[in-house]
């Protein structure tokens, strides 16, 4: 299993966070969770099309073979093919919308056929990572594709640079001084972050230091939830409880064994 993040060409910085590269080759097909996240990204699944389960649904439903996402509050299990290679963008908050111009609250909780977005450019992409020898030959596909988006691309406001100041600090910054960095009153921040972000601001922020948290939780399982939740900025260990049972839908607990479970079956199946 290898995974690798880039940083993008200079020009892509100004609204693309990193571009990222997943594989795993194994011995068979296995389930992995993933948790909500507050980023929009975009997709690439070179290999087979990615079969995801939402949260409350029985069955795995087969993906096209590239998804733009939004803001997600839902967590999925992703069913994993033996041979899963998968390259992400992932964009600053409102970057997403500078680049497709649609409202973003339209695209919270959803993915989206990525080609539905850019019509037939989307499968020359698809392609031409196949054809990919390296992983940095298939950055460079991806940066190829978006430098030619320049043109269409929006200028950024104040708000997006304020929202990239909260990210930074892990969601824990008041929205008065957001708003304030963002130039705006309090309502108008706040149907600014609904059009450019998706999320109300105060659910984006904590969106954020959750997904902080988890990451951490999944990189050190053995780290206890005091020492996460001081890590990570909550209140006090009951703070950090709750946002784990609001946003996967199952206690601490259960995460903990659930963690444990997949790195199991990572060692287990995944060819190293």
């Amino acid at each position: 299993m290898t995974q690798h993040f880039f940083i993008p060409h200079p020009a892509l910085q100004d609204f693309v966070s990193n571009i990222m590269i997943f594989h795993a080759v194994s011995d068979r097909s296995f389930v992995c969770p993933f948790p909500p996240i507050p980023q929009h990204c975009i997709y690439f699944y070179v290999n087979d099309p990615v079969r995801i389960q939402k949260g409350g649904e029985r069955g795995f439903i087969t993906k096209a073979a590239s998804l733009t996402v939004g803001a997600q509050l839902t967590r999925i299990n992703i069913n994993i093919g033996n041979n899963h290679l998968m390259l992400c963008v992932s964009f600053h908050p409102g970057g997403l919308h500078r680049l497709l111009n649609i409202p973003m609250h339209s695209m919270m909780d959803k993915d989206v056929d990525t080609s539905l977005l850019f019509k037939k450019e989307i499968s020359e992409v698809n392609e031409r990572l196949k054809e990919a020898e390296t992983y940095e030959a298939m950055k460079a596909i991806a940066e190829h594709f978006l430098l030619k988006k320049l043109s269409q691309l929006r200028a950024a406001l104040p708000f997006d640079k304020a929202m990239q100041f909260l990210v930074q600090h892990d969601g824990n910054i008041s929205m008065d001084k957001i708003a304030s960095l963002s130039c705006l009153s309090i309502r108008q921040f706040e149907r600014k972050c609904k059009e450019r972000i998706g999320l109300p601001p105060k659910l984006f922020a904590r969106l954020t230091r959750f997904s902080k948290a988890y990451r951490m939780k999944e990189q050190q399982p053995h780290l206890n939830w005091t020492s996460l939740a001081y890590e990570c900025g909550y209140f006090d260990q009951m703070h950090l409880i709750r946002d784990f049972k609001e946003f996967t839908g199952v206690t601490p607990s259960f995460i903990d064994k659930e963690l444990g479970e997949t790195t199991l079956r990572l060692q287990a199946n995944l060819k190293l």
